[in-house]
């Protein structure tokens, strides 16, 4: 059964900054150990991209997705780009909170947007590395959390967390929102779950999370004979916050429907970059030509991984993760498999899905001091080799990439150059 005794405690908010700085002393160690991870990485995809005549500053802000985001910081919505097949990629399928934060930072600095972006993701890791240990710590002990933002920061594609991308945004506002349920900070909870709703489309997960989280615990308390009045003056806030989570994630949704003239039209313009739902379909047709042919090692290696992270995920539910964590990974996990698209995103996808590292940071805290910094450490070297490799390489590209065939040409009307465009996804 998940616990959900914490979650019934209104908890006092840290405003106060003795409290705020013992908070930050305790998840100092987590936060070293998160940058001397990432600082790892980065040193190697420096001294690979030097090997490979690219620019590693580059690569971090100005290739694939970092392009789409600085175009909207600078220009606004409106700019799309028609494949020779018909296709168009549109910038609304970016949501828009990583630009506006670009827009405002280049305002108030001299950085540029692409730079702009940059910094928001550095900060903004740190910020999820912050929670992360504040989840860990609270759930198993501070070394489970050291260990949990350890972990997050030496994934496979950990170099993602230092590009100018909105998953490490999108992490630290969700796993702030997540933990302000835990610890009953409603209102602050729905906060944050709107803004990771303007962040990603995952951001609906988070949603999900605060939702369930609210109706199960009411009905909890109901079982316990307590009235519904009497439950919402105990867990104040949330009636407030179960209200603004969803503003961020359904704003912008209606905000896209309204201006592409029709109530699917965030659902069209993801269409259009060949993006969707259809239940896992396309992945498994995927794995199984992978598995059919030459790509056979490959396929398996896929087959492994997913096996991997539904066993984390299963484990983690069977040890008595919070309720809030359990649909929010579910959530996550879910989305992530049944999408359709470009596949070697979905490692990417799945980044913010740090509750199924829990039953590892867990077993990692029962270790002794010795065995666990070298199991962590060869972890971390194994993620800035492969980060270098793959940022050097295929990269994380989010969407089709635009062919060789043709070039892309700009939608009538649409403002900018289509080179722009065809950059944005280039490999």
């Amino acid at each position: 059964m998940n616990d959900l005794a914490s979650v019934g405690v209104p908890g006092r908010i840290l405003r106060e900054g003795p409290a705020v700085r013992a908070a930050l002393r305790r998840a100092a160690p987590a936060l070293a150990a998160y940058a001397a991870i990432r600082l790892l990485g980065l040193a190697v995809l420096a001294l690979w991209s030097a090997a490979d005549g690219k620019n590693w500053h580059t690569l971090l802000t100005a290739r694939w997705d970092s392009l789409w985001y600085t175009r909207v910081a600078e220009q606004g919505y409106g700019y799309a780009v028609q494949l020779p097949n018909g296709d168009v990629h549109s910038n609304l399928a970016f949501f828009p909170l990583l630009p506006w934060l670009e827009r405002g930072l280049s305002a108030l600095s001299p950085l540029s947007p692409a730079d702009a972006g940059m910094a928001v993701a550095w900060l903004a890791s740190l910020g999820a590395a912050w929670a992360l240990y504040a989840t860990g710590e609270r759930l198993h002990g501070p070394r489970a959390g050291i260990a949990l933002a350890a972990l997050w920061a030496a994934l496979p594609v950990g170099i993602v967390q230092s590009m100018a991308y909105s998953e490490s945004l999108f992490t630290a506002l969700a796993a702030w929102g997540l933990y302000c349920v835990l610890t009953g900070r409603w209102v602050c909870a729905g906060v944050l779950a709107s803004l990771a709703g303007l962040t990603r489309p995952v951001g609906a997960a988070v949603v999900a999370a605060v939702w369930i989280t609210a109706v199960v615990t009411l009905r909890q308390e109901r079982a316990g004979g307590v009235r519904l009045r009497t439950a919402l003056r105990k867990h104040r806030g949330m009636p407030t916050g179960v209200l603004l989570a969803p503003l961020g994630w359904c704003g912008y949704f209606v905000w896209v429907g309204v201006r592409q003239g029709s109530a699917t039209g965030y659902l069209d313009v993801q269409g259009g970059w060949g993006n969707g739902f259809d239940g896992g379909v396309a992945f498994g047709a995927f794995v199984a030509d992978l598995l059919s042919g030459p790509g056979f090692a490959a396929g398996l290696g896929l087959v492994v991984g997913v096996g991997l992270l539904v066993w984390l995920y299963v484990r983690g539910v069977r040890r008595g993760q919070p309720l809030p964590l359990a649909v929010y990974g579910g959530t996550v996990l879910l989305l992530a498999l049944t999408a359709k698209g470009y596949f070697g995103s979905k490692p990417r996808l799945m980044m913010p899905a740090y509750p199924l590292l829990l039953p590892l940071a867990a077993g990692l805290a029962h270790w002794r001091p010795a065995p666990r910094r070298l199991v962590i450490g060869l972890v971390a070297v194994g993620s800035a080799v492969y980060g270098a490799f793959w940022l050097n390489g295929s990269g994380p590209r989010d969407h089709l990439p635009v062919t060789p065939t043709g070039r892309s040409r700009s939608v009538p009307g649409a403002p900018g150059e289509t080179s722009r465009g065809a950059r944005a996804n280039d490999g």
